[in-house]
């Protein structure tokens, strides 16, 4: 493209130079040589007046006086009848310019000049006109070049980060050209950056909150297959069956909520629940790790609430805040449920040392962890909180108290699983 631009301003540029500038040529020749015409008619029409006005004055007419009147580059001859030719000059011998007059008594005045005088002078101009187009050509090629390289250089650089998007470094340049029909492809390119900057960044949230929210499930079924593996009364197998597939299903919701969740964060299943069920699962899903710990975890608080939201977010919820005080809290893990107003509360406290000072205004940040652990699990609790109109917040720091604040339906409305519009 950088070539085809000098070629095509080089082009324009000597087409201009050839139509205009042998116009002017041809036009300036024709003018020197008529000027030079002119200047000889003048001097025979001046000098046959003198030599008129000489003869009517009877006095003497001689070379010397004649040569007052000639310029030095030309030649004159005087014919007077009767008399012999004065000549005046050296006569040319190549081309001439001529100029003849005839005076009222028959006397004859011939001019005569050098044509290489012309040729000289068409010379001089040609080569100022020849001058004139070669400054012409060499502006014309360096702002083409500067053109061609205003063009180039910003294509190529668009076409590299064209190619960095491809090889998925999506970090838009921010880069603007002034011209704008490249800084509107610039601009294209920078939005496209920042779309899969945020569909890459939603992808790996996704994996990250999957591998975190299935990790709690998956544990605690191979807990429940285990015992069922070692033990043989039926009634044991058989319950502990039932549960294994009681956490299947959780299990599969966690799934879809999941996808959901990447779909749109803003869509909710909503429902009238009986918060009471949700409670026991998580304590009956919890025991066995916390036996195993040496630890205790207790319910406590009002009974027989409903409150509205996604069971199985809900589920999620109180799980991440059982597994969080498993693995950074110590003691016994109390679940306590109380009414506050329009809103069911459920808290989730235990006898550990805390969340760190420097760390409360951001616990729920992802990546932020008082421990070394992913940073995950509070940040998905509170968007999943969050996605049915509740909310997560962190009561006490030291000992930890975090609080589940979801919306309360009055007991005169109280329908089990009632989806709400």
């Amino acid at each position: 493209m950088r070539r085809r631009l000098i070629n095509s301003t080089l082009a324009v540029v000597l087409v201009v130079i050839a139509v205009f500038g042998l116009s002017l040529v041809v036009v300036e020749s024709r003018t020197i040589s008529s000027s030079a015409q002119e200047s000889v008619d003048s001097e025979a029409l001046r000098l046959i007046s003198v030599v008129e006005n000489r003869m009517l004055g009877e006095e003497r007419i001689t070379p010397g006086v004649l040569a007052e009147q000639v310029d030095d580059s030309r030649y004159a001859r005087v014919e007077i009848p009767g008399r012999s030719p004065i000549e005046v000059g050296k006569r040319p011998t190549d081309s001439v310019i001529r100029s003849t007059e005839v005076g009222e008594q028959g006397e004859r005045v011939t001019v005569e000049e050098s044509g290489s005088a012309v040729t000289r002078e068409v010379v001089r101009t040609l080569l100022i006109i020849g001058a004139v187009a070669l400054l012409a050509i060499v502006s014309a090629v360096l702002l083409a070049v500067r053109q061609a390289n205003r063009l180039t250089s910003p294509l190529t650089d668009l076409a590299e980060t064209a190619e960095r998007l491809g090889s998925g470094d999506p970090r838009p340049r921010h880069k603007r050209y002034g011209v704008t029909e490249l800084d509107r492809v610039a601009d294209v390119l920078d939005s496209s950056a920042e779309r899969i900057a945020r569909m890459l960044t939603a992808e790996r949230r996704l994996a990250a909150d999957a591998s975190h929210q299935l990790r709690t499930p998956l544990t605690a079924l191979s807990m429940r297959i285990e015992e069922i593996s070692v033990t043989d009364d039926p009634e044991t197998v058989k319950e502990e069956a039932s549960i294994a597939l009681t956490q299947v299903e959780r299990l599969t919701d966690v799934v879809e909520r999941l996808l959901t969740n990447a779909r749109d964060a803003r869509t909710g299943s909503a429902v009238v629940f009986d918060l009471d069920e949700v409670v026991k699962q998580q304590l009956e899903e919890w025991r066995p790790a916390y036996r195993s710990a040496g630890r205790a975890v207790v319910c406590s608080g009002k009974r027989g609430l409903q409150a509205v939201g996604t069971p199985g977010a809900v589920a999620q919820v109180l799980a991440a805040l059982i597994e969080n005080s498993l693995m950074h809290g110590g003691g016994t893990v109390a679940l306590r449920t109380r009414v506050t107003g329009n809103q069911v509360v459920v808290e989730v406290a235990d006898e550990g040392p805390g969340v760190p000072a420097d760390l409360g205004a951001r616990i729920f940040e992802r990546t932020i962890s008082g421990r070394n652990s992913t940073g995950i699990g509070l940040a998905v609790a509170r968007d999943l909180a969050e996605a049915d109109g509740g909310r997560l917040e962190l009561l006490q720091q030291q000992p930890p108290v975090f609080a589940l604040f979801l919306s309360r339906i009055p007991p005169e409305r109280r329908e089990p699983d009632r989806p709400v519009r």
